[in-house]
């Protein structure tokens, strides 16, 4: 029989999984591109093989609004516990824990406990870099000693903030610095899901202080709800080892609320799950509804005029970008005004993946006392098997002299 999990191993493989993940996902590519990266020269992100420029950013904000409003419904229903489960700083702290250790033993392992720490500021300083900067393009240039003034610039500042507070704040930054720990406060209610002493047992409690010396930002549990509590549990599995001596049950406890009397399906978790669900489904749609083709009608050099052979000139610049992942083939039609409408481009413009270029467009109509002054047209521009079908207006003017 598997011998039961505790919290703490639990949290071991959750920490572990998540240490993983942030390392290892620059390496993964997708259609040749990183799975998620800002690529800062082009001011492209790559998301899973969908890449979305600057100019399409709007998409990042709602995905942000969203992730906002997602971290609000689940602190205010789980409590803190992504601060005891997930926060990079939790993570870190408990991979560096050895610092705690060897602080008391002597110069000579706080010195080795603190080169350890640098390493993995360092290593966790390039893997933040990395979503930026391809690790297969720093990585080679690292080992060739052409990394950049830039790059090494940043590494150096990253990597000492990251020593500095993994060396000295530790837990304390959750308990003091964090502004997230701050706003719990303001998004708890009285269901949220807190760590607790049972209040139907505190009488079995032998004060063994247990709970007390494990927690990391040091509070006893025991004195109700405090604000620097980030739900690890360390407190409930120190609590179970103690009383299960005795054949008891732990006193202390996950619960929603005091005394556990809260629930999770409430009013207030209903409005705000509502708002998570509805921006989700927004940034769901706007990604899909997402064309991936910029087209803008520019002002051509030459003005409006009409020829010797009475035809009216009017002419124009199409700038078009394909943000897409592949080529189109796109037809350009303009809408046909007058029966002696000609236009200059005829077949489909070719655009490559990620290309941009500006095409001259002219349009010829004969000149007739029926058609003065100024016209609103419309120029499309479509590729059915795309799917891209986008209309632009333009005006087309004509000249009262030759």
């Amino acid at each position: 029989m598997w011998p039961k999990m505790t919290m703490r191993s639990w949290r071991w493989i959750t920490e572990t999984l998540q240490a993983i993940l942030i390392v290892g996902l620059p390496f993964i590519k997708i259609r040749g591109e990183s799975a998620f990266r800002f690529d800062i020269p082009t001011l492209r992100l790559h998301v899973f093989g969908c890449t979305i420029w600057i100019q399409e950013f709007f998409i990042v904000l709602v995905a942000a609004i969203f992730l906002t409003l997602l971290i609000v419904f689940i602190t205010l229903v789980f409590g803190r516990i992504w601060c005891g489960w997930l926060c990079p700083q939790t993570v870190l702290v408990d991979f560096t824990a050895f610092v705690d250790k060897t602080s008391r033993k002597g110069l000579g392992h706080s010195i080795a406990s603190y080169a350890i720490t640098f390493l993995i500021s360092a290593i966790v300083a390039a893997s933040l870099i990395w979503y930026f900067v391809s690790p297969y393009d720093f990585i080679p240039a690292f080992l060739s000693g052409t990394l950049g003034a830039t790059t090494w610039g940043f590494w150096i500042v990253l990597t000492a903030i990251i020593f500095l507070n993994y060396a000295l704040l530790r837990h304390k930054f959750c308990s003091t610095v964090c502004p997230y720990a701050k706003l719990q406060s303001v998004l708890f209610d009285k269901s949220t899901l807190i760590i607790e002493l049972e209040p139907d047992r505190a009488a079995e409690c032998i004060d063994c202080r247990s709970c007390e010396k494990v927690c990391p930002t040091g509070i006893d549990i025991r004195h109700g709800i405090d604000a620097a509590c980030i739900n690890c549990a360390e407190c409930i599995d120190a609590c179970n080892r103690v009383m299960s001596r005795s054949g008891k049950k732990g006193l202390i406890r996950y619960a929603f609320g005091p005394g556990g009397g809260g629930r999770v399906l409430r009013p207030n978790s209903f409005l705000a799950g509502s708002f998570v669900v509805i921006f989700f489904a927004l940034y769901v749609y706007i990604s899909f509804a997402r064309v991936g083709i910029d087209v803008a009608v520019l002002p051509h050099d030459m003005q409006p005029r009409t020829t010797e052979d009475q035809k009216v000139i009017n002419a124009y610049v199409l700038s078009i970008k394909n943000m897409l992942d592949k080529p189109v083939d796109l037809n350009v039609t303009v809408e046909k005004f007058d029966e002696t409408l000609i236009q200059s481009i005829k077949g489909p413009i070719h655009v490559k993946a990620g290309g941009m270029d500006r095409y001259p467009l002219f349009l010829f109509i004969r000149k007739s006392p029926a058609i003065k002054g100024t016209r609103t047209i419309t120029i499309t521009v479509d590729d059915a098997a795309a799917g891209i079908h986008i209309k632009k207006e333009a005006h087309f003017v004509i000249p009262d002299k030759l």
